[in-house]
């Protein structure tokens, strides 16, 4: 196994109840961070990432409703500030529910900078940047 992979997961799933209303959420939010539609089955799950598809949403495997996870949240890294905050601004114009508006944390660490929103379906996701970035 290599030292040198970028990250220490290969991707994440997440569940939605309306596949084209996720979609065009996370068309508009990801493109702040660098990332676009890398795969999709048509009708059943699109991955997002830079390179290759990290981030998949989805009807949950067992048909059950979609429902969130209580603590659970998904940040993605963003290459400065300005795409935290214009991440923010699209999530909420594309739907999203403001939950911790672009700003410092000192209590997350000196420099950190992000933002938090609920999609469509309640998943809390937020931008961030590397602090000091």
């Amino acid at each position: 196994m290599s030292d040198d992979i970028p990250s220490i997961l290969n991707h994440v799933s997440i569940g939605v109840s309306d596949l084209n209303r996720s979609a065009k959420f996370y068309d508009s939010v990801m493109t702040t961070i660098g990332a676009k539609r890398i795969h999709e089955v048509p009708g059943v799950t699109i991955a997002y990432g830079k390179y290759f598809p990290e981030f998949w949403i989805g009807a949950p495997y067992d048909s059950k409703p979609a429902t969130i996870g209580n603590g659970v949240h998904f940040a993605f890294l963003a290459p400065s500030k300005e795409s935290v905050d214009e991440f923010y601004r699209r999530a909420v114009e594309a739907g999203g529910e403001p939950d911790g508006d672009p700003g410092r944390r000192a209590e997350y660490g000196p420099g950190y900078y992000g933002c938090f929103i609920r999609d469509p379906d309640g998943n809390k996701i937020e931008a961030t940047i590397i602090p000091d970035a």
